[in-house]
């Protein structure tokens, strides 16, 4: 990896999420009569409604479906799986846990469990890997961390989250979010052979208000006046960073005796920091906030420290 191809990685990637994070931040501290919080799940909402859906339309009409494509979401869900089995324990069974709520410890368990694919992994990976990378994105996040977010993720949140709460069937749930049908769409126009160009392009350039979205909407969520980390949040971006997806790429590695661009780019997409919508999860099923928008901010801060070195270990 030489200074050049940091200095790109730096400039394309790392540059924008940072001003855009820091401007979230700056409207926290000079825009107090627009409170953070409800601006946050507003711009979440947006998202998923509105901006998210044609992104992944277009990502998945124009991607080329191929069995190595579909080894990207079977990784995605190894990943999140290796992490929770790793947290649970710790959270639940161990000194480290103990004297949490069990609000505070669900929302470390899922900020731990599950990663920006989408939101962080296309930048990276489209830098990285070209248009195909986003395509990656896309398959990481709605073929597997999407609907186990809305499904086993609310379960956690639900059943593991509060006393005497319980877990329920939310199927439904997963076919009411947008994202889900633009990625379904998509994929039905690219195996219909339609030519649909036009129709991509204009769905690719609505879909590129998402990002800078997200990102504000992390810089938003983060505690700026208080920082300090604890131990099971430290604990937790641990587990998120560096010790599942390094499982994840001895997984990859047994399955695959020398990993593909597709491959590769799973095991990045395990190595992304907590999900941006993290707090704003955490806010809907009455779990602890801050705990959440904790765990979301300093995954994210080492995760520029933990992707050279990923990149390096993967090319």
């Amino acid at each position: 990896m030489t200074p050049t191809f940091l200095l790109q990685l730096l400039l394309q990637v790392w540059l924008p999420i940072a001003l855009l994070v820091a401007a979230g931040g700056a409207w926290v501290r000079f825009r107090p009569q627009f409170p953070a919080g409800a601006l946050r799940v507003n711009l979440n909402r947006l998202v998923i409604d509105v901006f998210a859906p044609p992104l992944l339309f277009a990502l998945s009409a124009q991607a080329t479906i191929s069995h190595e494509l579909l080894t990207i979401p079977l990784l995605t869900v190894a990943g999140i799986a290796i992490s929770f089995a790793l947290l649970y324990p710790l959270l639940w069974h161990t000194r480290l846990g103990r004297d949490l709520k069990r609000e505070t410890r669900a929302a470390i368990l899922l900020g731990g469990s599950f990663g920006n694919v989408l939101f962080m992994g296309y930048p990276t990976l489209t830098f990285l890997y070209g248009d195909i990378g986003g395509s990656y994105a896309a398959f990481a996040d709605v073929l597997a961390s999407t609907p186990l977010l809305w499904t086993f993720g609310v379960w956690v949140a639900t059943r593991l989250g509060h006393e005497g709460g319980h877990g329920s069937s939310l199927f439904r749930t997963v076919l009411a979010l947008p994202p889900i049908w633009g990625f379904v769409l998509g994929f039905a126009v690219n195996l219909s052979g339609i030519d649909a160009a036009p129709l991509i392009k204009a769905a690719k350039f609505m879909g590129q208000a998402t990002i800078p979205l997200m990102m504000f909407s992390l810089g938003l969520s983060i505690p700026w006046g208080d920082l300090k980390p604890t131990r099971p949040v430290l604990a937790a971006v641990s587990v998120k960073l560096l010790i599942a997806p390094f499982l994840v790429y001895a997984l990859a590695r047994a399955g695959f005796s020398e990993l593909r661009p597709a491959q590769a780019g799973a095991v990045l997409e395990t190595a992304m920091p907590t999900m941006l919508m993290a707090a704003s999860f955490a806010d809907r099923f009455h779990l602890d906030v801050r705990a959440a928008a904790l765990t979301a901010s300093w995954s994210s801060l080492v995760f520029l420290l933990t992707l050279p070195g990923w990149i390096a270990l993967l090319r």
